[in-house]
């Protein structure tokens, strides 16, 4: 016996109500509402009843088939805002999870301690292009055209005149280019060389310092050093100064410290002597004096340069540069 359109309803409902989700209601839709489905199917065979009775039939299938996509909605919306909130659900007993905080990079870090320590001996910051002319990174300080110093430092050149700065002593002839003397400026910031090891990188980051005035002599340049040195390690750090050679200082002179590994003793660190370079520094040499405009007969002054990541792997004890560019978030937490 064909089953009534009202049967077809009751059953349709039954198996609504016991849809656990929405795939279940999406697929009872099929079965009755769809193109082969039982209410479809129903409608279309109406004309197997005699004429008196289709009108009736039609409009109660009609109210059924309306019923059932409301019913059919109403169950999904229901069982999708369900499903969500089980999803959204938060257990107000458990511990928070605490959000990480981000720290500053060593590079950034030592940069910043170093600059702090030069401005309370009361230098001043100044900054410069990183693409700079041939003519401020070597020719204005005394490194002209086939000078063997140029051999030194292994340079990125974009033209025959313009490179990526090998040192920030381009900032320090730019500062007094501007002003007149007295001079006392520090020049932090990027510099580039193709060099790529353990100890190198082609991207690395300098601090240099500048102070020229009336009656400046190589004590105040002993000075100024040793206080930073006691300030950026400890006060029982011993320092000396070696004789050495830049063609923008006369006379010029590597400073190292004792190891801050073995304080001493000699380890692998220092090579077994005892001690570690961390700068190199000098006199102003007098040619750049005419470069700018100064007078060298009344003018003297003292210049230095040291490397960022230098400082800070002897601070921190890290045995490879390639570290501070590497992104490993278990290095970088440490600091």
């Amino acid at each position: 016996m064909e089953e009534t359109i009202d049967q077809i309803h009751a059953k349709a409902i039954s198996e609504l109500d016991a849809a656990a989700d929405i795939q279940a209601v999406t697929a009872l839709s099929v079965k009755y509402l769809g193109r082969k489905g039982e209410v479809t199917r129903f409608l279309r065979n109406i004309s197997r009843y005699r004429p008196e009775e289709r009108a009736a039939i039609g409009k109660r299938a009609n109210q059924v088939k309306q019923e059932l996509e409301r019913s059919f909605k109403d169950v999904a919306e229901r069982l999708e805002h369900t499903g969500a909130a089980k999803k959204e659900r938060i257990d107000v007993t458990l511990p928070g999870r605490p959000a990480g905080h981000g720290t500053l990079h060593p590079i950034t870090r030592i940069t910043e301690e170093i600059c702090d320590i030069f401005s309370r001996l009361g230098f001043d910051i100044a900054e410069g292009p990183e693409v700079e002319l041939d003519y401020y990174n070597f020719e204005a300080l005394n490194i002209p055209k086939n000078h063997p110093a140029r051999d030194m430092q292994d340079t990125f050149y974009i033209s025959e005149n313009i490179v990526l700065r090998t040192h920030t002593s381009p900032v320090q002839i730019r500062t007094m280019e501007k002003q007149p003397p007295p001079v006392r400026v520090i020049a932090p910031g990027k510099v580039y060389r193709c060099d790529s090891d353990l100890t190198h990188t082609p991207m690395f980051h300098q601090v240099e310092g500048l102070l020229v005035d009336e009656g400046i002599s190589f004590g105040d340049l002993k000075g100024v050093l040793t206080t930073f040195v006691h300030q950026m390690f400890d006060p029982h750090t011993s320092l000396r100064f070696r004789p050495s050679f830049f063609p923008f200082t006369e006379p010029s002179a590597e400073v190292d410290i004792l190891c801050v590994m073995c304080r001493g003793s000699g380890c692998r660190v220092c090579s077994n002597s005892g001690w570690l370079e961390i700068l190199g520094s000098g006199m102003v040499h007098p040619a750049l004096y005419e470069n700018v405009g100064y007078d060298a007969d009344k003018y003297t002054g003292f210049a230095f340069g040291m490397g960022v990541e230098r400082i800070a792997m002897l601070k921190y004890g890290i045995d490879d540069i390639r570290k501070f560019f590497e992104n490993d978030a278990r290095f970088l937490r440490q600091f």
